[in-house]
């Protein structure tokens, strides 16, 4: 998000206090490891929400790569997709100086600061999922090739549509998102090859699954030849399933959904979605830990490294199985 409201002290303190507390189980918000050593082997993952399937799979990957190579990880999560939640975790990570820390910044640009107090700190800074517009702060990106994501659910769509005449749809989560909005440039462009179909652009839905559900039913009032949406993430695309659903237009409406949440699976198989686009969070996070421990031992580091993407329909979703997302590790 692009909201740059101050952030209190006390939520600073207490982004210490919950890091500190932290403890295994499996979910973002939680970790796992004991006490760093003296050469300090102590990583840090900072996801972009606590408590949904993708970060959760991020986060069990990394966690079993730490633990096979010796370094503890703790995890601590912000409760929103947004800078103003995210900043006081990593302001609140300076005081706990981890050797270096795995973080999806919630905004390219407002979270460049905090991000630049760890590197000057001497904190390795790799960024996992999202990534900064400045590329002078972090040693590696690791991402899925989220425009080469978008096309592939462009061309998903188009298939799922054939020879049929009419509009579609994206729902973008909230501007300044890497992530999501290279989805939505790389679907925009894609789309164009389909002379059939109308692409009616992007509507923001502030990562809100209710959001999400009420712009779906308010295009259709607007755009009755309304033939699919791309939901450029989970809970856009919970939403909009939902949507689809009261306004009794599932199937009708063909759903191609980005990520496979264990909800958006089953929505899959009931046919409430008719393609996802799933990624491969659990090698995001091994991926992640690999490049920081890279930069702490003088190792090969990578600058850019983008994981496997996939598109699953209900015909596939069995031999599929292996991208769907995890709620615990």
């Amino acid at each position: 998000m692009t909201d740059t409201r101050k952030i209190a002290g006390l939520a600073a303190l207490a982004a210490v206090s919950l890091l500190a507390t932290a403890c295994g189980g499996g979910q973002v918000g939680q970790s796992s490891g004991g006490s760093s050593s003296s050469d300090n082997k102590s990583l840090a993952l900072i996801p972009g929400i606590t408590a949904e399937p993708f970060y959760i799979s991020m986060q069990c990957g990394a966690e079993a790569e730490a633990k096979a190579k010796g370094y503890t990880l703790k995890t601590q999560a912000p409760q929103k997709f947004d800078p103003a939640d995210q900043t006081p975790i990593v302001t609140g990570i300076l005081a706990n100086k981890p050797a270096a820390v795995l973080i999806a910044p919630t905004d390219d640009k407002a979270m460049a600061g905090p991000m630049k107090q760890l590197k000057t700190a001497g904190v390795k800074v790799i960024e996992v999922d999202t990534s900064l517009q400045d590329t002078s702060v972090a040693e590696s990106s690791i991402s899925s090739n989220n425009e080469q994501g978008g096309k592939l659910a462009a061309d998903t769509l188009a298939k799922l549509v054939g020879d049929k005449k009419g509009s579609v749809l994206v729902l973008n989560t909230t501007a300044g998102t890497s992530t999501t909005d290279a989805r939505e440039k790389g679907f925009k462009e894609e789309i164009t090859k389909y002379p059939n179909i109308t692409y009616i652009g992007q509507q923001y839905t502030d990562n809100d699954a209710a959001t999400s559900a009420q712009k779906v039913t308010a295009t259709l009032s607007s755009n009755p030849d309304l033939l699919g949406v791309f939901a450029t993430n989970l809970n856009t695309g919970e939403g909009a399933a939902t949507g689809l659903r009261t306004a009794g237009k599932t199937g009708t409406v063909n759903l191609v959904g980005f990520d496979a949440s264990p909800k958006e699976v089953s929505d899959l198989k009931d046919g409430s979605f008719q393609a996802l686009i799933a990624q491969d969070p659990g090698t995001i996070g091994k991926d992640g830990v690999d490049q920081a421990i890279a930069a702490l031992t003088g190792g090969s580091v990578t600058r850019n490294i983008s994981t496997d993407l996939v598109s699953i329909t209900k015909d596939d979703m069995d031999q599929q199985s292996k991208y769907f997302y995890k709620s615990s590790c």
